[in-house]
């Protein structure tokens, strides 16, 4: 491509008169295409179309042709003033003769050795010939390998070097762009792709994400509005109905009823606690897992020993110190013990345990969780058994809890019976 944008420009110059078409090696060009040896060794011109052409356009042309050996070959008049240095061409290596002082272009004469097709000549000549577009033609090849390859290769070199520096500079901003798309998630809400530094043509669409992301952001806003909305509004009329339920007479579809509306009730109450949760970064604080996971025990023991259960807490230590949400982190707590109350098969004991670096245990000696389950039960609204009472979000609350803190929940594999869940948070720097 660079070459041929070279003889591009070189043509245009040549057709707009920047190059002129007469220059003073025009009759030599052709004189040394044309000059061979002749059978017996001397100097002759072959009658070539260039040199006929020369002949047509110089009428008054004019030369000398030497070589080292003395063969001379000379056609028409040396002009007068330039008589005495034709005499003494043995002494003239290069040079350019002018009627007038000062520099010519082109001069008048023109002197040179050149390499011919008879070998080495020196040839003197008027300087009437014009400018062969064939003969740079032929030179080209040559002008490539002495101009434009090793300009090519030195622009391939600082490409080579130059472009993975300048592009990382140029994309820096938008690896910094990607780092904070990675962040995005739906509990890191109100975040925005960085636009300073980044390159003009990548800017519309960061700004375009952007605005998407205003956009998730409000409706999210509007959809978590509605769900707390909804649950304030279903508080009331559960609670008349459970009342209004309590107050008829004794019989198992009375008991059928209070249970259903029980498990309204938890549901609102689910549905309000995963909307709080957003709200409870700011009251983050030191908690002391220890004494919560107590406090819970204690509070649930009665209702464990009535389902016909043991209760049993363990702690390895006094007090492990937590950042979080003491009233998130006792509802965590709880669910899972209640959990274990549904599905332990009214049975055996629930162990409560609390261990470094800072880790909540519960299990029960029920039937467990089967292995394609384990992921499946904290998704909101799905039940290990659907005729359980539960409605689905308890689970699913806790693994909300943990991720607001940091943490994570998981369902223990090295337990002989029965199920283990284990809360993992991040202990509080000392």
């Amino acid at each position: 491509m660079l070459t041929l944008l070279i003889v591009l420009i070189f043509a245009v110059m040549l057709g707009t008169g920047v190059i002129p078409h007469q220059y003073e090696g025009g009759t030599m060009d052709v004189l040394a295409d044309a000059v061979t040896r002749d059978a017996a060794g001397g100097l002759e011109l072959k009658e070539t179309p260039a040199l006929a052409k020369l002949r047509a356009n110089v009428p008054d042309l004019w030369f000398i042709i030497r070589d080292k050996e003395g063969h001379r070959l000379e056609e028409g008049t040396v002009p007068a003033e330039f008589q005495p240095f034709a005499e003494r061409l043995d002494n003239i290596s290069d040079a350019r003769f002018d009627r007038e002082i000062g520099e010519a272009e082109p001069p008048d004469v023109r002197v040179r050795w050149t390499d011919t097709g008879a070998g080495n000549v020196q040839i003197m000549s008027g300087t009437k010939g014009e400018l062969s577009l064939l003969r740079i033609l032929m030179q080209a090849p040559n002008f490539f390998v002495q101009a434009i390859l090793p300009l090519s290769g030195l622009m391939a070199l600082s490409t080579l070097f130059v472009t993975p520096w300048v592009v990382h500079g140029a994309l820096r901003g938008l690896g910094h762009a990607a780092a904070a798309a990675e962040r995005i998630d739906i509990d890191q809400r109100g975040l925005q792709l960085p636009a300073d530094k980044v390159p003009r043509e990548i800017l519309p669409l960061v700004k375009a994400v952007n605005d998407a992301l205003g956009r998730l952001d409000r409706g999210y806003e509007r959809h978590k509005r509605f769900l707390t909305d909804a649950a304030h509004e279903l508080r009331t009329p559960i609670a008349i109905l459970a009342t209004r339920i309590a107050a008829l007479p004794p019989s198992p579809e009375r008991a059928r009823l209070l249970q259903d509306t029980a498990r309204l009730s938890t549901l609102t109450d689910q549905l309000l606690d995963l909307q709080r949760l957003d709200r409870q970064r700011e009251t983050f604080g030191p908690i002391d897992l220890v004494d919560v996971a107590r406090t819970v025990v204690v509070d649930l023991a009665p209702i464990a020993f009535a389902a016909g259960y043991e209760m049993d807490f363990e702690a390895e230590a006094t007090s492990i110190l937590v950042s979080g949400d003491r009233t998130a982190i006792e509802r965590a707590v709880m669910n899972l013990i209640q959990n274990a109350i549904e599905h332990g098969g009214n049975t055996g004991k629930i162990s409560v345990g609390v261990s470094a670096p800072a880790l909540i245990e519960v299990a029960d000696e029920g039937n467990g969780v089967p292995q394609e389950e384990r992921e499946r039960i904290f998704e909101p609204f799905h039940r290990l058994r659907p005729r359980s009472h539960g409605a689905g979000l308890g689970l699913n609350l806790v693994r909300e809890i943990m991720q607001l803190h940091g943490g994570h929940i998981e369902v223990v594999d090295d337990v002989a019976k029965g199920a283990c869940f284990r809360m993992a948070f991040r202990p509080l720097a000392a």
